[in-house]
């Protein structure tokens, strides 16, 4: 066959694949510069999957402190650096020091990425955070295919680190390319913050964002972070919210050394039996917090949240389908009344609580700018409204730049619910990958015009 009809033939069904993986793309392109970027997407999806192949295929696992997976880290984080080089960005590597293992080990902490195109102070600044690591993946552990070898199965990309947070990366990277292949002037200024370790905890982060708040951010209007999911399969989602967290540890103690079952079972109290007691006295079978006055302190449902909810589009069948559980609680479990629990138990042994980590909730202004330009974007792409949701999960550095760096946080996320981050068979459809490299070149365009607006407008 001719090469040329082959890479014809190939398009078409990429094409295909992409109609078939969700939504209906919209009938008719837009005219104009993003129809002709939205073509310049669609023609080169295929070399935009392969870049992601080259990027599952390292195994950038930042859970496992061993030395191998941590060249993976260095190998990862130097390949991004080079690849905005390319685009024309300034990229600084900014070492992170290391990092000190229980056992006395000493690793490397993975540089972050601080870049920067652009720098028209008359255009709005837009910042996009994204990480670079996964969490661990063995076939072995009930993966259909090999974790670093991105598998095309049915328009759904398999790959560990395809939806979080690989993909969406490089679909801004994407966005960025194709108005530098079409000669195109960028809307924005960008700048980029990628960093190795946000699986771990983002070790060194929030110091760098810190010393940077009046260098790097200082002309940073927007920050954009695409590192959650939809809540549905086909229709996109902007969130506004995270719930933020409290990890605690309990740990019950009888004596310095073993006992026999044998000669002691029965005569002493087995601190194993105090610790399911502690755990089982949480919540209750619905999943209904026990401890009195905790939902003291959840905020109550405003009547605008209402209104927004009533547009979601979910279905809990899919739902409960796509994270393969039987049943769900819906109710929040936050604390423990652990002490009061133990000390009806007249237990010999000794119980410690402790609070492992708290993370605070983050909550944005869904009417500033980007939070408009994003629904109207999505809107251009998706030809829909974006359901406005909140996230059970948690991304500490959005609270984190909130605080600090005191500017609008965005959630844009690209994923299906279904895609499975931190599990096995972790994915990402084609057709939101490169959708959503589209979506991000439209957000663009439109906080572009939404900042000339401002700037034009009288005071």
């Amino acid at each position: 066959m001719d090469p040329t009809l082959g890479n014809m033939a190939s398009c078409r069904l990429a094409l295909l694949l992409l109609l078939l993986g969700g939504m209906s793309a919209l009938s008719s392109p837009p005219a104009g510069l993003l129809g002709r970027v939205f073509q310049y997407i669609d023609l080169h999806q295929d070399e935009f999957v392969q870049t992601l192949r080259e990027w599952v295929a390292i195994e950038s696992d930042s859970i496992q402190p061993v030395p191998r997976l941590r060249e993976e880290l260095f190998t990862m984080m130097s390949l991004a650096a080079e690849v905005l080089r390319r685009l024309g960005a300034s990229v600084d590597v900014v070492d992170s020091g290391s990092q000190k293992l229980p056992d006395g080990q000493t690793l490397p902490i993975p540089p972050v990425i601080l870049a920067e195109l652009g720098n028209d102070p008359k255009k709005a600044t837009v910042c996009f955070y994204g990480h670079l690591d996964v969490q661990p993946a063995r076939q072995e552990d009930g993966w259909l295919t090999d974790p670093y070898t991105l598998t095309e199965v049915d328009g759904k990309l398999y790959g560990r680190g395809a939806t979080d947070n690989k993909g969406p990366v490089l679909a801004w990277i994407n966005a960025v390319s194709t108005f530098r292949a079409l000669e195109e002037d960028l809307p924005v200024n960008l700048k980029f913050i990628m960093e190795g370790m946000e699986e771990a905890g983002s070790l060194a982060l929030e110091e760098l964002v810190r010393r940077e708040k009046n260098q790097f951010f200082s002309s940073v209007d927007y920050i954009v972070i695409s590192d959650n999911l939809w809540i549905s399969q086909r229709k996109p989602a902007l969130i506004y919210g995270m719930r933020g967290n409290s990890y605690f540890t309990v740990e019950v103690k009888c004596r310095d050394q073993d006992f026999h079952s044998g000669t002691f079972g029965g005569i002493l109290n087995e601190p194993m039996a105090d610790l399911v007691a502690l755990l089982g006295g949480l919540v209750d079978a619905s999943g209904h917090i026990l401890v009195p006055g905790i939902y003291d302190h959840v905020a109550p449902l405003t009547e605008e949240e209402k209104k927004m909810y009533e547009a979601v589009d979910l279905d809990l069948e899919e739902y409960r389908n796509g994270s393969q559980v039987k049943r769900f609680l819906f109710d929040t479990k936050v604390e423990r009344h652990l002490q009061y629990i133990f000390s009806k138990r007249n237990s010999s042994n000794q119980m410690s609580v402790s609070m492992a980590l708290g993370l605070l909730p983050w909550t944005a202004n869904i009417t500033d700018n980007q939070y408009l330009a994003a629904k109207k974007a999505i809107k251009t792409v998706f030809g829909t409204e974006p359901d406005m949701i909140q996230d059970g999960s948690t991304i500490p550095i959005a609270r984190i730049f909130q605080d600090i760096i005191q500017k609008s946080v965005l959630m844009l996320p690209l994923g299906a619910v279904d895609d499975g981050e931190h599990a096995q068979n972790e994915k990402i459809n084609r057709w939101n990958y490169i959708e959503g490299s589209k979506l991000f070149a439209a957000f663009f365009l439109e906080v572009a015009q939404l900042h000339n607006n401002d700037r034009n407008s009288p005071a």
